[in-house]
């Protein structure tokens, strides 16, 4: 009922405040544009995730400081850590890689996000991003209408760039004309309340969304013209952090057990991480005070300051929680143990494996196996045997006229069982 209430409320909601206030019409757009952005950006990278970015995933988790690496690289360079953890839980429901392996990732995918405040707070407010804007798109519309499929990825990239860019314009115009209006940092909370309030908007807004980065364009364009307060745009980046997981747990809906830990690491993961910047958030405001002055930025510079806070935050997170990695599993393992319903279910085969070329042909080579062993195992039951006996170097016949009675074991039933799944019963059905 509450998930049918919801897309009509957010809807006349939105009608509500372009009917109020043109201003909030540009904002909205802003957010729409650069969301969309996102989408393109995602399905460009997709293109190419037909071998290579499979075959570079593979090689860079053989340790935890390389899943830590592959994470922070990955999501710089792809600027969505969404992609980066639907891509890993396919891998990980595929059996590609481990669940320690995928813990590492989704660590420094949270670390690589944060260069996403940098090239707002730094770039994109600092110059007129607009008119880097018009050029990628007009390139990026022309390559989509090519035939390749290389240069239709390249072009999604650049339209997604473009629309990116777009969207921060349009959101920056939208809050200066706001200001003008209503100025929202009168409606600014001190103190640990302000801390809670803030951080319960910024994830609320970031489930919404579904994109921290789209959360947190918005916070960087609403302190970049004070409509926000510097204290109140930490809170909200804390919550956009913590918020971010439920792309990764909508992800796990349709994979199997180790997709849903892996989301459930991401969860644990983000919020301890917000649990410690708000509890150490004076703390933090000091080391951040201290790293702007190193690194030579203005006192008065709060989106800078904002992006090294959000660095920061999630750098302590990786180091408090890197040591813990293995007790997680453990913890994980045991609290989504593996189901073993009455009839076997494809263990490997799942939407979130279908999702990529390589991870689906992974899939289907472990599934064949998986069944292939059951089948033996069933053949040898059927007859009465052993492994051992089957698999030694021992005359098989002399194994089987050692039996001295003959087995009931219902082989049908247990051909049913563990050979014909319902999938593959719903599958035949079906044909």
């Amino acid at each position: 009922m509450l998930r049918k209430a919801f897309l009509p409320s957010i809807l006349l909601v939105l009608a509500y405040g372009f009917w109020v206030s043109p201003d909030f019409k540009v904002i909205s757009a802003g957010v729409a544009i650069f969301l969309f952005g996102m989408l393109s950006l995602e399905q460009g990278f997709q293109t190419f995730t037909g071998g290579t970015l499979e075959r570079i995933l593979q090689r860079a988790t053989s340790s935890r400081l390389k899943s830590l690496g592959f994470g922070v690289i990955s999501t710089t360079l792809m600027q969505s850590s969404s992609l980066v953890s639907v891509i890993t839980i396919s891998f990980l429901s595929a059996g590609l890689i481990s669940l320690a392996a995928g813990i590492g990732i989704i660590f420094g995918a949270n670390l690589g996000t944060t260069t996403g405040a940098w090239l707002i707070a730094g770039f994109g407010l600092k110059v007129k991003i607009s008119a880097y804007a018009m050029p990628m798109l007009v390139f990026g519309i022309v390559l989509l209408f090519q035939s390749s499929k290389k240069l239709k990825g390249i072009g999604y990239i650049l339209a997604g760039l473009g629309f990116l860019f777009l969207g921060i314009h349009y959101m920056k115009e939208g809050f200066e004309a706001f200001k003008d209006t209503i100025d929202l940092a009168s409606l600014s909370v001190a103190g640990y309340p302000g801390l809670f309030i803030f951080a319960a908007i910024g994830v609320v807004a970031t489930v919404i969304m579904q994109s921290s980065h789209a959360t947190l364009v918005l916070i960087i364009t609403a302190l970049s013209v004070g409509q926000i307060t510097y204290e109140n745009a930490l809170a909200l980046a804390i919550g956009a952090n913590v918020g971010t997981t439920i792309t990764a747990i909508i992800g796990s809906l349709s994979a199997n057990e180790s997709g849903k830990r892996l989301a459930g690491a991401h969860l644990i993961f983000n919020v301890v991480t917000g649990v410690i910047a708000i509890g150490m958030i004076h703390q933090l405001v000091v080391m951040v005070d201290w790293a702007a002055a190193t690194l030579g930025i203005a006192a008065d510079d709060y989106t800078l300051k904002l992006a090294i806070f959000h660095t920061i935050f999630n750098l302590i997170g990786i180091i408090v929680m890197l040591p813990f990695v293995d007790p997680l599993v453990h913890f994980l393992q045991r609290f989504i143990p593996d189901k073993r319903p009455e009839v076997d279910q494809p263990k490997y085969l799942s939407s979130a494996s279908a999702e990529y070329p390589d991870t689906a042909v992974e899939a289907v080579r472990k599934e064949t196996l998986r069944i292939y062993e059951a089948a033996i195992r069933t053949i040898i039951d059927a007859l009465g045997l052993k492994s051992s006996d089957i698999f030694s170097r021992e005359d098989l016949e002399k194994s089987v006229a050692a039996q001295r009675s003959v087995s009931d074991y219902d082989i049908d039933e247990q051909y049913e069982k563990h050979i014909v799944t319902t999938q593959r019963k719903k599958t035949i059905k079906k044909a």
